[in-house]
Parts: structure tokens; C-alpha cells; sequence
């Protein structure tokens, strides 16, 4: 059942509608993104990030939740338990080179370390950057994930995965991780 791309890709996930409201919504609430420890190193990531939990965002809560529910089904098969982090909202700036450096999801916190899945959802219409492609390397070859708004990709937490410098105009996206027990 596991795909041998290790990744699978929706389609109009979300309308442009809800990916204008999402980025209008929060685009004043961002602060500088992390790393999983919380520390910054602008040489690895630089973008804005700002999270939204169920309550803000009931409607997009509720796709995030059958969108999962739907691929892990036919694709992934994993045991999920919970979503133990609050939705992220990134921006990624082209007057400053936003990026994030090749990474994957599973870190050393609690919570982190539980990450299983990963669903990135592209905001911001392709025509409104340059730069900026989420590459995903699962196994030895890199692959662009879609750019085209409102599509999601899914893909093992521990993918290394990257967003690359993006060099003009605003790049938006949306990133929740699901949860269970850790890979064995």
C-alpha cells in the first residue's frame, strides 16, 4: 500500500478563496520560523510562521482532517492517533531569500519525535513568486512538489524535504504534521 514515490499529492485540496482568506487572515500574526529545538539559524530557514488550531479555523480544520483520513487510508496506512501541533501558516520572502534547508519533520521534542505525516498545502499562486519549490528527497532523488495553489502533498515525516530560496514576490503555505506512536 505504501507508495514506492513515498509521497501522494491532492489536488484542489483547498479553493483560492479560502487560501486568500488564510493568508489575509494571519499574514499580520507572523514572527520570525524556527527550528524543531525552537533555536533560529537564518543560514537553515528564513521565513515568517504563525499557527491556527481547530477553534480559529473550524472549516479548514475539518478538510485538513478528511483530506488525512482519505490518504492515509488508500496510501499511507499508518497508525495516526492525534494532531498534537496546532496548524502553521508560513511566508517565505523574496527580498530576504526565504528558505528552509534540507530537514525532515522528525525532531527530538516529545512532540516532534511523534510526527509521522506531513501535509503541505501550497497558499500563494505560483504567478506571485519565483523561487521558493518545496523539493522533497526521499530516496535519493529530488522531486518539485506541485505549485499550483490550493494542492496538498503528503509524505512520511521523516522525507528530507526542503523549500528553496525564493527569490521575488511572497510564497505561502500552509503545513500540518499528524501524529502517533514513532516509527519502529
Amino acid at each position: 500500500m505504501f507508495p514506492e514515490e513515498m509521497y501522494a499529492i491532492v489536488p484542489d485540496a483547498l479553493d483560492s478563496a479560502t487560501c486568500d482568506r488564510l493568508i489575509t487572515g494571519f499574514a499580520h500574526e507572523m514572527d520570525d520560523g524556527g527550528l524543531v529545538q525552537g533555536q533560529t539559524a537564518t543560514h537553515i530557514r528564513r521565513s515568517k510562521i504563525t499557527w491556527f488550531n481547530e477553534e480559529q479555523e473550524p472549516v479548514v480544520s475539518r478538510r485538513i482532517i478528511d483530506l488525512v483520513a482519505d490518504v492515509n487510508r488508500n496510501v499511507f496506512d499508518f497508525m495516526l492517533t492525534d494532531f498534537a501541533e496546532d496548524a502553521q501558516i508560513a511566508c517565505y520572502s523574496g527580498d530576504q531569500r526565504g528558505h528552509y534547508d534540507w530537514h525532515s519533520d522528525v525532531g527530538a521534542s516529545d512532540v516532534a519525535r511523534r510526527r509521522k505525516m506531513t501535509l503541505v498545502i501550497q497558499l500563494s499562486d505560483p504567478d506571485e513568486y519565483e523561487g521558493g519549490a518545496l523539493q522533497l528527497n526521499p530516496a535519493g532523488h529530488v522531486f518539485d512538489a506541485p505549485m499550483t495553489r490550493g494542492t496538498a502533498i503528503f509524505f512520511p515525516s521523516f522525507v528530507l524535504h526542503r523549500v528553496a530560496p525564493t527569490t521575488a514576490g511572497l510564497r505561502y503555505s500552509l503545513t500540518q504534521w499528524v501524529h502517533g506512536n514513532p516509527f519502529r
